[in-house]
């Protein structure tokens, strides 16, 4: 199955165009479940929805978020929280009350527990209509290090060298913790509609080899060749242009 590549001149314009996405299965759907990505990348689209409510062109009331993955070890109020990220830029704004948001317990000591609880409630919630995500340059999802196939379970990870020395620019020389716990590939590719954000030029050897690859445990974003409904979007600077 061949992904939907979409392109677009530059991050403003990535960020509307994500947003229409979002909008659209929101207003079909007034409950949708969305899967929010952390990362720099995604930012520009919830500030872009944040704006469309403000103008009354975006009814979040009944929306629900699901987060994607988090830091084993830290509380939501560590400045490295994945959960405190979204809830300031996404969560928060749309005004999405903690009774339409699933999260990971990343501070308890059984993880196995934390990722059996949540895939039990995405199930019972009805599943993920919309999965937005971003890409690592190792071409993780989530933290999906590589090598993870298209049944990877929801589940504590060891980070990779890769991805922990592109999150450390995130926590301004916070020590970044090396486990995490993610939705695996299967829960991600079980959403209904799967939206892809990839820009700037730091991901343009990820996205030339996403493209050209069919499914690959040692590139776990390749697993989206075979998904039904995926949309890739992709900024010049990340296209190589």
């Amino acid at each position: 199955m061949t992904l939907d590549l979409r392109s677009v001149d530059d991050a403003a314009e990535l960020a509307r165009a994500a947003a229409d996405i979002v909008v659209d299965v929101v207003t079909t759907k007034p409950s949708a479940l969305v899967m929010a990505a952390t990362g720099e990348t995604p930012m520009g689209t919830y500030a872009e929805l944040v704006r469309r409510r403000a103008e009354g062109r975006l009814d979040s009331s009944a929306m629900r978020v699901v987060q994607l993955d988090e830091y084993l070890g830290i509380g939501p109020d560590d400045p490295r929280s994945l959960y405190g990220w979204m809830h300031r830029s996404l969560v928060a704004p749309l005004g999405i009350g903690a009774d339409r948001v699933i999260r990971f317990d990343s501070e308890g000591s059984d993880a196995d527990r934390a990722a059996r609880d949540y895939d039990r409630e995405v199930e019972s919630g009805g599943g993920i209509d919309l999965a937005i995500l971003g890409i690592g340059v190792n071409g993780h999802l989530g933290f999906n290090e590589p090598p993870s196939d298209a049944g990877a379970p929801t589940r504590a990870v060891d980070l990779s060298p890769d991805t922990l020395t592109s999150n450390a620019a995130y926590w301004g020389g916070r020590t970044v913790p090396t486990q995490a716990i993610t939705a695996g590939m299967s829960m991600i590719l079980s959403a209904r509609r799967i939206l892809l954000l990839v820009s700037g030029p730091s991901k343009a050897e990820i996205l030339d080899r996403l493209l050209r690859s069919e499914p690959d445990p040692s590139l776990p974003a390749s697993q989206l060749t075979a998904h039904p409904d995926t949309v890739v979007l992709a900024d010049r600077a990340a296209r190589g242009a």
